[in-house]
């Protein structure tokens, strides 16, 4: 199993009314993540508006959570981006600044070609010493990174650690996992999928419904590795109406309205995404109420 934890939030960036990065907020988020069962926090992801981000508002930002989280969980800093020298250089400031690990995401809009994604990450796996898990998107990519690919990747650099899934086809994934060596952590990258995943050996999940769920994962975990498989299915049942919801437009948008339901100053999505749609809170807002709990105070 992965040191870097088995349930993992892709954790928003809150940003302040003129919407700049808040970093006290994100650090007193951080804390009450890795408090309620995270055992790491992707930083600057797609759900953490890193594409709409400079790379030094990432780099404070990873250094800022670092510090909150104090070695109780990992923290997973998001260096990909569709320019190899551009991930290059964020690779190593994002080490610099304290990161436990490299999300590196398969590069969008350029379309490579597998041996192109070879290059890219070879070139991202030599640039740092740390663990790097490839995230491998093609909804907002426009490109997949097929499993061969992926192994070769593995086999070549000792650090590609693993991989963030998020093609949302079991039959890759399950290839994925039929074909991986015993160090190589495998990530469910949807929240839907969890479960499923899990079943065919999966490690753990990247998700974003987890800034809620992250107990009940922990349960669900709990359960079906004791063996206890109805009880683990009955808690991801109960909880696709929430994942369902925080999916039913682009994400971010649904989870940070939630989080800000929940008392976090999280501020506004940076354009070009936009508002929560009215119809879609008045759905969301009754399902919180199971998910509050008191909130930390903030960071001296």
């Amino acid at each position: 199993m992965s040191k870097i934890g088995a349930i993992v939030t892709a954790m928003i960036t809150p940003f302040d009314e003129r919407g700049n990065v808040d970093l006290q907020e994100a650090a007193r988020l951080a804390d009450w993540l890795v408090n309620r069962s995270n055992d790491g926090l992707v930083i600057a992801g797609s759900t953490g508006e890193g594409q709409t981000m400079t790379r030094e508002e990432r780099t404070v930002l990873f250094a800022a959570v670092k510090q909150a989280v104090s070695g109780r969980a990992s923290v997973i800093a998001n260096a990909g981006s569709n320019d190899t020298r551009e991930s290059v250089a964020a690779v190593v400031e994002a080490e610099n600044a304290g990161a436990d690990a490299i999300l590196a995401v398969v590069p969008y809009y350029n379309k490579p070609t597998q041996s192109g994604m070879l290059a890219h990450f070879g070139q991202i796996a030599k640039a740092t010493r740390l663990p790097v898990i490839i995230y491998n998107i093609p909804g907002r990519t426009g490109v997949n990174m097929m499993p061969e690919t992926l192994l070769e990747l593995a086999s070549r650099h000792a650090n590609i650690a693993g991989v963030k899934e998020s093609s949302g086809d079991l039959m890759q994934i399950g290839t994925i996992l039929a074909n991986r060596t015993p160090d190589f952590t495998v990530y469910a990258g949807d929240d839907h999928l969890f479960l499923p995943c899990l079943a065919m050996g999966a490690d753990g999940v990247v998700g974003v419904a987890s800034h809620l769920c992250s107990p009940q994962y922990a349960a669900m975990i709990e359960a079906y590795r004791s063996g206890n498989t109805a009880e683990a299915a009955r808690i991801h049942l109960s909880l696709l109406p929430l994942i369902r919801a925080l999916f039913a437009t682009t994400n971010p948008i649904p989870v940070k309205w939630a989080m800000r339901q929940l008392g976090f100053k999280t501020g506004e999505c940076r354009l070009p995404l936009d508002a929560m749609p009215d119809a879609l809170a008045q759905v969301l807002l009754p399902m919180l109420e199971r998910f509050r709990e008191p909130l930390p105070t903030l960071s001296s």
